[in-house]
């Protein structure tokens, strides 16, 4: 049961072909079983998961009707707060943390009763690119434990992708959805700025940050996200979008749709076998009756470098409230300065003083205008370039990271290479627009993602197009070589 999808197991549920318990019981067995291999979670929630699954299954026994995502097990990024669950961002800084609340993601998760299995482990404030940089372990990549799964949520897609959760959210940034799901050979989905909440989401650049589902296919994916979406008033930049039935999009035709190649995004230093697939899929389209034309982007080569200051930016300010006093750890001085200095030095780890420091500077006195300001025109020019390819064309393909996963420790001493793996993803962010990644073939034994990028709240294009490529191929159905421990 721990490789089925939810559609799968709801229409099982209802048939009352197996019960919620015991699905539940089948991902904790999994769990169990590879977890000592993958490393995906950080904190488990058995008894609550249980809980749940026994509420469902009450549910079903006296005939009521229950939500597609009832009873199923997921797991959920550590930097999305749930009420009286530890939430750590996979950092020293909150390793004791308990919110007080729960995130509006997990409030609409609850009013579904879906299943909550544990906190996914993720690179510290979600900050990386690999998973390598969490506090407490390094997850990895269920098709080769010698990999790495991707990050920032790399624990979610470990997790959907070892069978250890049968979905998940992670939350974008620039590219921490999309980039692990292709490492992991998931679906992964980075919605429109504003159409899921962030409310509840720890941040790390609120103008950037965005919740979303992997899964491991197109229809689940679609389920969570009609499950997280909707407008917030506990959100200030939360869009006033109609609600929306996304599983409607998921139909097997591209017919008259037009493809757009952003010719700028195949870069130099792009993995062969990346190419190839990605080129592969472009011509599964042309032959599925969508119509595919070469686009430019040219300012996509600046995308990486605005981002770089952007997010660092918004991070020094985000993350300046953990000074130990409010909350988190506090390591004692002998003035408040000192006590300051030993709490930041103690709870954060490289990667984030890093970010930390490039953001203080670039933000500083007699700097701001040369870099931050410079990097906000930039994503001016980046948005600009996707407002007239979609003028255009309906969607956008590209390949979701230049290359497969890497060897875990290969880039860990090359910050920039680390951030290169981005250049595919990045873009998006800058200019809000959703994008989804899913499986479209392999290098050796290695998932390729391929990148399907829309218009804003263009989600249901965006799956209808997945939809068709997955039902005309094969990808989704091959599953981890983890071995059934």
């Amino acid at each position: 049961m721990f490789h089925s999808t939810i559609h799968e197991l709801h229409s099982k549920l209802k048939s009352k072909e197996v019960s919620a318990v015991e699905i539940t019981k089948a991902v904790f067995t999994r769990i169990d079983a590879v977890e000592d291999k993958v490393k995906s979670y950080i904190t488990q929630t058995r008894e609550t998961a249980m809980a749940t699954a026994q509420a469902v299954d009450e549910r079903i026994k006296n005939g009521e009707a229950i939500s597609p995502l009832a009873g199923i097990p997921g797991a959920i990024k550590d930097n999305i707060c749930t009420k009286d669950i530890k939430t750590t961002c996979a950092s020293k800084m909150l390793e004791g943390f308990v919110p007080p609340y729960n995130a509006t993601v997990i409030e609409k998760l609850a009013a579904e009763q879906a299943v909550v299995v544990g906190k996914a482990n993720m690179d510290e404030f979600a900050m990386g690119g690999s998973t390598e940089n969490s506090a407490y372990q390094q997850t990895a990549n269920p098709w080769d434990i010698s990999t790495v799964p991707g990050g920032s949520s790399g624990g979610s897609a470990a997790a959907v992708s070892a069978g250890e959760a049968v979905w998940a959210l992670g939350s974008d940034t620039g590219g921490s959805i999309r980039q692990p799901a292709a490492y992991c050979g998931v679906v992964g989905l980075k919605p429109t700025y504003g159409l899921v909440s962030r409310y509840g989401l720890v941040a790390y650049a609120s103008s950037l940050d965005q919740i979303g589902p992997i899964t491991r296919d197109v229809t689940d994916c679609a389920i969570v996200l009609n499950a997280i979406a909707g407008h917030d008033s506990k959100d200030s930049t939360s869009a006033k979008a109609g609600a929306t039935d996304y599983t409607k999009a998921l139909v097997n035709d591209v017919k008259g749709l037009r493809i757009g190649l952003p010719k700028e995004y195949f870069v130099a230093g792009m993995a062969p076998e990346v190419e190839k697939a990605i080129y592969k899929a472009v011509e599964q389209f042309t032959a599925m009756g969508a119509e595919v034309v070469e686009v430019s982007m040219p300012h996509t080569e600046y995308a990486l470098s605005a981002y770089y200051v952007i997010a660092p930016a918004e991070a020094s300010s985000n993350l300046a409230r953990y000074d130990g006093v409010g909350f988190g750890l506090r390591v004692d001085g002998d003035d408040i300065v000192s006590m300051y200095k030993n709490t930041r030095s103690k709870g954060f780890g490289a990667e984030v003083k890093r970010r930390i420091m490039l953001g203080t500077y670039a933000l500083s006195s007699g700097y701001y205008d040369a870099y931050y300001k410079k990097a906000l025109q930039v994503r001016t020019l980046v948005k600009r370039d996707f407002d007239q390819a979609f003028e255009k064309v309906d969607l956008l393909v590209t390949p979701t990271a230049p290359t497969p996963a890497f060897k875990l420790g290969e880039k860990s001493n090359d910050p920039l290479a680390m951030y290169l793996q981005d250049v595919c993803t990045i873009p998006v962010n800058l200019a809000g627009t959703p994008a989804l990644s899913l499986p479209c073939g392999f290098a050796g034994n290695l998932p390729i993602g391929l990148q399907l990028i829309g218009k804003p709240l263009g989600e249901a294009a965006i799956l209808r197009a997945a939809y068709t490529f997955e039902q005309n191929t094969d990808y989704h159905k091959r599953f981890a070589p983890l071995g059934e421990v």
